[in-house]
């Protein structure tokens, strides 16, 4: 029997194994390339009908057929994983392309990016003009900025999958679309600039060293700014020559980059293990680089054949060609330059080797202006009385104004090949095990390379060499070059083939970036760079990357485009650092990274450095760097694609928004703090459509106050059976909220009745202390027809709730005549009738309709009403001197009424009451019918409270007094002619009243009367506000919460 389970329980397990091995229910990526952030792993409307059946047919899992549409099989999600990639789909070409690891993927690509061009051309003469320490702090702040941000990037990486865009996916997915697109773009910026600094050190090293005779613009017998120029004009011509080369050799196909990288690669390190061999073999036998030295100033080589100034020939003494230089003839009584006759010449030894001291003399630096002579420290010299002569063909001089700034600006550069590999993420095989220990590592390489060479430069070579940039005072040779060993030429040809690959490196990974912002959809203009070829090569991106890098070659100076990218990638950096931390400080449940060395405070330390170094490098480049993200910016927060990464910034809106309203939950806000937060009560239609929108162009004008606003609706029904409905109609208020620019929220709920829905709304409308303190609710109209007598229900329940709740409410009547948002009153009065003191809602609401365009216009009258025994002469001198010192500037008239009750008065009560009992009458006879189809037969008495029967018509006059007592109908009524006289009396006289004074007013704001206590005199309310407006165009019923709201105190 065991046996017989035994092979059961094996057949069951062969057939689970084998049904699950054909499925695929998720696809690889879409074809942007990246993943279905919402529903990372999991798709599962790929998949056909028959193969979700199948899922679950023989598995014993019938209990979870229902969820088959929605959830996978466990197993199907571990296969799903396990094929996952992270590759954008294209053609066969693409997908075949060889997956990377760490050391061909991403350590070797950033080594080849960080030692490039500013390690062969400037870094000698950084050491030179900064010494040995200021230029150890400088490379050791620019890798400690590096190193700490590629431990947030490590973080950040082992956080989950990294699609193709490397950087920019992380940050953007870190900190959101805005910030990602600005960032993103930065550092396609900083990328695509430094292919042009990449080209630019290519045609120089090209120009100078290798094959000076091949300039197009001779720079030969010129001087100053002519030989300047010429030599800009050949960088930009060669420039662009070697850009569109290796943009037809990226579009091409990247592979053929890959190829090419590792012969461009064995250059760079051949490269600096010759100058480190140099340097070895200068403690023992250091090479013969003599430079001449006039006095202490450092002569060119050009300008002499040997270091004399006259030779011996056949016992002869014959001057030589410095002494031509410097003289006016060959004899040797000749008038020469005044400096060359006071001063000797010496040789001295450019590179006296690691053994000879020369490290003291170099260690503090030695700054200088432009064209100043390079003069060596430590030599005695006769100054010249008028000065140096201005000529250049003589002495070896500073090209450019140099300051410790300046060389932190111009070195960072070559620390920034630290995203070589993330960047490249589309085609590494596991980018999150590959980015983080590539990246440190190579990081770790290049800073000990860089902190070893500025010492060992100090130490081996002659301080006048090391500030010679061009190497114009050791025969034309690259300075670095003449450390190497076994020749300059190593270094040369190196340095030559490490410049192009990184130049290729660059216009290849600027494109790719490009097209992942583009495929994004977040900046909508770019959207076209996101094509590509049938294998998914950026081509358009890279025409655009090709076009940006011209601009640095038209700028031709490598000095001039270093600093310009530097901002850009520090700019990154500091956001990588920023969003580790942040993610770090907020705890997101989803914050898993792999990478466990990382904490908040290095990423803070981090961000602090780059922001520093910015500063440090070009403030005016900080600066506009800066501008062009906050551009960007707010270009896609207003125009961009919405897009919801789950990304730290929305973490921290979160955390923030906690505590703001647990700091709101302390106590009610200060009057000087009190703004009217709004809840709009609207109705919708049988197709979920606002019946009134008007009133939210209402809702835009009074937000002057910049509170909460909440559009609420009530659905009729169940949740279970409305709940499309509800969506609906949640869809049509943010629509229409969106096109009236009400910037709020929405909520629908959903009840068996709208009195129930409406009270809902009321009580749980807001979250904690963020809650409405008003509600805006339209006059309902046609309320005296009988279909209507729900509406006229609901709306003085609403108003009898918001007294209850201590809530403002305000009603305006005709909403369909209020100006829209586009429409613009360009005179006319807002006039306000103050009745009563409702906590001063009278006198804010005209202030803040005032703020919007629509009435700024209008000007402001307040109205007061006095009685018999009041003075109204001093009642308006007091008015004044209330709105004086409430800082309003308003007309004020004070209005006496009538006393006498007249006989149209008498007319009109009557004609109510006729009319308030008919309606009764119709409701009631519609209740009875409704009774006698619910009612069944035989159970036609209902009980009384006192066990007894009574008929619905005994029922419906029973009403409840404020005491809870019954009483009978006619006893209720005992008294209510004089008393609805009095009201209507008032009505009446206030309406002539105001129309006699605001019938051309743009808008009349007035006290409502609060609701009567009984409920069967709810029909008379309504008829005593249908009178007291009756003829005004535009009416805004107000009614206080009861407290006060606008204070006379600063």
């Amino acid at each position: 029997m065991l046996h017989e389970r035994n092979w059961f329980a094996f057949i069951l397990l062969l057939r689970l194994v084998f049904s699950v091995i054909p499925l695929q229910v998720f696809p690889s990526l879409p074809a942007d390339g990246n993943p279905k952030e919402s529903s990372p792993f999991i798709n599962s409307s790929m998949a056909s009908d028959m193969e979700k059946s199948q899922q679950y047919d023989g598995k014993n899992m019938a209990l979870f057929e229902d969820e088959m549409d929605t959830s996978p099989m466990v197993a199907s999600l571990l296969s799903s994983l396990a094929n996952y990639s992270n590759l954008p789909t294209g053609s066969k070409e693409h997908e075949e392309a060889p997956q990377l690891g760490t050391l061909m993927g991403v350590y070797l690509p950033c080594i080849q990016n960080i030692f490039g061009v500013i390690l062969f051309l400037r870094m000698t003469w950084m050491v030179g003009i900064g010494g040995v320490l200021g230029s150890f702090i400088i490379v050791f702040m620019c890798c400690s900025t590096t190193m700490l941000t590629a431990i947030s990037m490590s973080a950040i990486a082992t956080n989950g999958v990294v699609p193709a865009g490397g950087s920019y996916y992380m940050i953007s997915r870190s900190l959101g679309p805005e910030f990602g697109g600005a960032v993103g773009i930065c550092f396609y910026l900083g990328t695509t600039f430094a292919g042009a600094m990449y080209i630019l050190g290519c045609i120089e090293i090209l120009l100078i060293y290798i094959v000076p005779q091949a300039a197009i613009f001779k720079m030969e017998g010129l001087e100053g700014p002519e030989a300047e120029a010429a030599l800009l004009n050949n960088m930009r011509v060669y420039g662009s020559l070697v850009l569109g080369l290796m943009a037809l050799v990226v579009f091409v196909g990247v592979k053929y980059v890959n190829k090419l990288a590792l012969l461009f690669l064995a250059c760079v390190i051949f490269s600096i293990l010759a100058v480190y061999a140099g340097v070895i073999k200068t403690a023992i036998d250091p090479p013969v680089f003599p430079v001449c030295i006039l006095g202490n100033r450092t002569l060119l080589t050009k300008a002499y054949d040997v270091c004399a100034k006259t030779v011996e020939l056949d016992n002869d003494t014959v001057p030589s060609q410095l002494w031509r230089t410097f003289c006016d003839s060959d004899a040797l009584n000749a008038t020469c330059d005044e400096y060359f006759s006071n001063n000797n010449v010496t040789e001295i030894q450019g590179i006296p080797g690691v053994t000879s001291g020369i490290l003291a003399e170099n260690l503090f630096g030695y700054y200088l202006e432009k064209g100043v002579i390079l003069e060596k420290r430590g030599l005695a010299s006769v100054a010249d009385e008028e000065g140096p002569s201005p000529t250049s063909n003589r002495y070896v001089m500073s090209d450019i104004t140099s300051f410790f700034t300046l060389l932190v600006g111009i070195y960072f550069p070559s620390v920034t090949g630290i995203m070589a590999g993330s960047n490249r993420s589309g085609d590494l095989r596991d980018a999150q095990k590959s980015i983080p220990i590539g990246t440190i590592a190579a990081i770790s390489t290049t800073s000990i390379v860089y902190m070893s060479s500025v010492i060992l430069f100090g130490a081996c070579i002659e301080g006048v060499v090391l500030r010679d940039k061009f190497g114009e005072g050791v025969n034309g040779n690259l300075v670095i070059g003449t450390l190497a060993w076994p020749s300059p030429w190593v270094i040369v040809i190196g340095s030559f083939f490490s410049t192009c690959g990184a130049g290729l490196q660059s216009l290849t990974g600027a494109p790719r970036l490009l097209q992942a912002i583009s495929r994004d959809g977040i900046i909508p203009f770019l959207r076209v760079f996101g094509h590509g070829k049938a294998n998914g090569e950026p081509t358009w991106a890279l025409l655009l990357t090709a076009g940006i890098c011209e601009i640095g070659i038209i700028i031709a100076s490598l000095d001039a485009v270093a600093p310009i990218l530097s901002m850009f990638f520090l700019m990154c950096y500091m956001f990588v650092n920023l969003a580790c931390a942040l993610q770090t400080l907020l705890r997101t449940p989803n914050w898993r990274p792999r990478f466990k060395f990382y904490h908040w405070a290095l990423s803070f330390l981090g961000m602090t450095l780059c922001l520093s170094l910015m500063f440090i490098c070009s403030w005016h480049y900080a600066i506009i760097a800066m501008g062009i993200a906050t551009c960007i910016y707010k270009y896609i927060e207003f125009c961009g694609a919405e897009k919801e990464w789950g990304d730290g910034i929305r973490g921290i809106s979160l955390s923030a928004a906690r505590f703001a309203l647990m700091r709101l939950e302390e106590g009610p806000p200060h009057t000087k703090n009190w703004r009217p937060q709004i809840l709009v009560l609207v109705s919708v239609d049988a197709e979920q459509n606002v019946e009134q929108p008007r009133i939210l162009s209402l809702t835009n004008q009074l937000k002057a106050g910049k509170g909460l606003t909440i559009v609420g609706t009530n659905v009729v029904g169940t949740f279970l059976n409305n709940y499309a409905d509800a969506q609906r109609a949640d869809q049509s208020l943010r629509r229409l909220m969106e096109t009236e620019r009400v910037k709020g929220f929405s909520q629908v709920v959903i009840s068996s009745n709208l009195r129930d829905g409406t009270s809902h709304l009321v009580q749980v409308g807001g979250l904690g202390g963020l809650k409405h303190n008003t509600i805006l609710v339209s006059w309902p109209q046609n309320w005296k027809h009988p279909d209507s007598h729900l509406r006229l229900k609901d709306f003085v329940e609403v108003v009898r709730e918001t007294t209850i709740a201590s809530l403002a409410l305000l009603v305006p009547k005709n909403i369909a005549s209020y100006p829209s948002n586009g429409e613009r009153f360009t005179e006319g009065h807002i006039d306000v009738w103050w009745i009563v003191h409702d906590g001063g809602m009278l006198m804010l609401l005209p202030f803040l309709l005032r703020q919007h365009k629509v009435w700024r216009k209008c000007k402001m009258r307040i109205f007061t009403v006095a009685q018999m025994d009041d003075n109204s002469i001093q009642m308006k001198k007091d008015l004044i001197t209330f709105l004086y010192h409430l800082r309003i500037d308003a007309a004020v008239e004070v209005v006496e009424m009538v006393s006498d009750v007249s006989a149209y008065t008498y007319e009109k009560t009557l004609v109510m009451e006729q009319r308030t009992l008919i309606l009764k009458q119709m409701h009631l006879t519609k209740n009875e019918k409704e009774r006698e189809n619910s009612a069944p037969t035989g159970h036609m008495s209902h009980n009384t409270p006192g066990g007894g029967t009574a008929s619905p018509d005994c029922e419906v006059q029973r009403t409840w007094t404020d005491k809870g007592g019954a009483k009978d109908q006619s006893q209720a009524s005992a008294g209510k002619p004089e008393f609805n006289l009095r009201r209507m009396h008032t009505a009446l006289r206030l309406n002539e009243v105001i129309l006699k004074k605001s019938k051309e007013a743009k808008l009349v704001l007035l006290n409502m009367p609060g609701p009567p206590k009984n409920r069967m005199g709810d029909e008379n309310y309504m008829e005593f506000l249908e009178v007291l407006t009756e003829g005004l165009n535009r009416v805004l019923l107000v009614r206080g919460g009861g407290r006060e709201v606008i204070t006379i105190y600063s």
